[in-house]
């Protein structure tokens, strides 16, 4: 699949509207078909959902983001394009778009996240680079995220074989900005700076975390050199759990408060790594396998058609019933064929609370039929009213 600039633009125009997150973005343009008709809808399904205003992005706005891209030679690279990433296409929270600056190539090669403390010691710093360095030598692109310490230290190591920085902001606003002249070597060498934020936003402190979901999911597995209690590069690696890929983690003094976290990974469950050895006898087989993705959204494809796409949504006002299952990630339910009466998602609103709770479980304990659970869910989204967690769950947020 290959977008036309036109299709590129409503695709940019619906992820940046509000409050449409990846799993939104997927389940509205596979069920109306396309990015245009999803934009065309949202009005109305926020209305249903409770909200009055919900900001759609114009078409200026999207096609000046677009302009602002072009001058610093980004480009935007949709889910399901040859150039996106496989590994990053298997999550299920990947981002429809990712804006990409330099070489794409270096995203069609295995990939392993190198991350840790921004205020490393000495010794994490060195066996970051010699891990690194490594690494790259033994044929793998070395994914961080441009922070300062573990991470700016794994991508000089890799300059010359290949590195991945995952920008918490726009490709205009790189943070920290002492890395900056980093960044152009990266690119100048090979490698290659993505994000999936708009042009000209500054990080926040939410938007690391939704980085660092990209640094694992980029990768076959996350090395933790060194991590506080508390540390960011400990989301990076329960992220990486959660995607399925393989958390390595670099064992230290137990008098180092740097070196709570990566033991404590350990503890859990995490491989020791004290060298590529490691990491390489476990990785191997699953490079070999190869990444197993999901099919994202198809543009254009009609909305009868899309029944089993990732997270299927069927919304009774414009499409007829199933007759046959609907596979929904947990399992399958099975649609009653014939007319369907009027359902009122009120009850099911009711079940929910600020304890999340799986979308499987919720359909049976609501008795509804999922496609009224679906569609409830999408509207509470929609209108700020629903938060998302893995594991396919949700919870509802205080209203607005």
């Amino acid at each position: 699949m290959r977008l036309t600039d036109e299709q590129r633009l409503d695709w940019l125009r619906l992820i940046r509207s509000e409050n449409v997150g990846p799993r939104t973005f997927r389940t509205l343009v596979n069920r109306f078909g396309g990015a245009s008709a999803a934009l065309d809808a949202l009005p109305d399904l926020a209305r249903k959902g409770g909200r009055l205003l919900l900001k759609v992005t114009s078409r200026a706005e999207a096609e000046k983001e677009m302009a602002a891209a072009a001058r610093l030679c980004v480009r935007f690279v949709a889910m399901g394009e040859p150039d996106y990433p496989k590994t990053l296409q298997a999550i299920d929270t990947a981002p429809p778009l990712i804006a990409v600056r330099g070489s794409t190539e270096v995203l069609a090669k295995p990939c392993v996240a190198v991350v840790g403390s921004r205020n490393a010691s000495a010794a994490g710093l060195t066996f970051a680079e010699r891990l690194s360095r490594q690494l790259g030598e033994a044929g793998y692109v070395v994914v961080s995220g441009l922070a300062r310490g573990i991470d700016t230290r794994a991508h000089r190591a890799t300059l010359d074989t290949g590195t991945v920085a995952v920008l918490a902001g726009g490709h205009d606003r790189v943070y920290p900005a002492e890395n900056e002249a980093l960044l152009h070597s990266i690119l100048e060498n090979g490698g290659a700076v993505l994000s999936e934020m708009p042009m000209g936003w500054e990080p926040r402190g939410r938007d690391f975390p939704r980085r660092n979901r990209i640094v694992s999911g980029l990768s076959y597995g996350v090395v933790v050199v060194e991590a506080a209690r508390r540390s960011g590069s400990l989301i990076t690696a329960r992220f990486a759990l959660e995607q399925g890929r393989e958390v390595f983690a670099v064992p230290g003094s137990p008098l180092d408060p740097r070196a709570e976290g990566t033991n404590d990974l350990i503890r859990d469950g995490a491989n020791l790594c004290a060298s590529i050895e490691h990491v390489t006898s476990v990785l191997e087989p699953l490079v070999a396998a190869g990444p197993q993705t999901n099919d994202g959204v198809e543009e254009g494809r009609p909305p009868d058609e899309t029944e089993e796409l990732w997270d299927e949504l069927d919304l009774p006002e414009i499409a007829r019933a199933p007759v046959g299952p609907v596979r929904l990630e947990g399992g399958f339910f099975e649609e009653e064929s014939g007319p369907e009466a009027p359902v009122s998602g009120t009850d099911l609103i009711a079940l929910l609370g600020p304890s999340p709770i799986a979308i499987d479980d919720l359909a049976r304990q609501s008795g509804l039929p999922i496609r009224v659970v679906q569609t409830t869910l999408l509207e509470l989204e929609l209108a700020g009213r629903l938060e998302r967690h893995g594991g396919n769950a949700v919870s509802l947020l205080s209203g607005p």
